[in-house]
């Protein structure tokens, strides 16, 4: 009888979101003199690749501003306070995610 029982099976793709298309804001001419926030989401390890990009800017385009900021919580929730000050302090953006 075991070879006659019916199993059912949920798919656990689920259904995926709509994604609406942004285009990437433009390139900067040049990064002198710029204010580079480079953002942590905190993600695996992304603290990690952020200083070591922090440190790179310091030697190599000393006049470059960079500011670490860790968005308020968790990458998964939105952090409009974050995105703000940067569109009013800052002049480009680095996210990074980790690994």
């Amino acid at each position: 009888m075991a070879g006659r029982d019916k199993i059912t099976v949920l798919n656990p793709m689920g259904y995926p979101p709509k994604v609406a298309h942004h285009s990437l804001a433009p390139r900067l001419d040049q990064l002198d003199d710029k204010t580079i926030y480079l953002v942590d989401c905190r993600f695996d390890d992304s603290e990690l690749l952020l200083k070591e990009i922090q440190n790179w800017f310091h030697d190599r385009m000393p006049s470059v501003r960079t500011v670490f900021k860790r968005i308020s919580s968790v990458y998964l929730k939105d952090d409009p306070a974050t995105w703000e000050e940067i569109e009013a302090n800052g002049d480009a953006a680095i996210i990074g995610v980790g690994h």
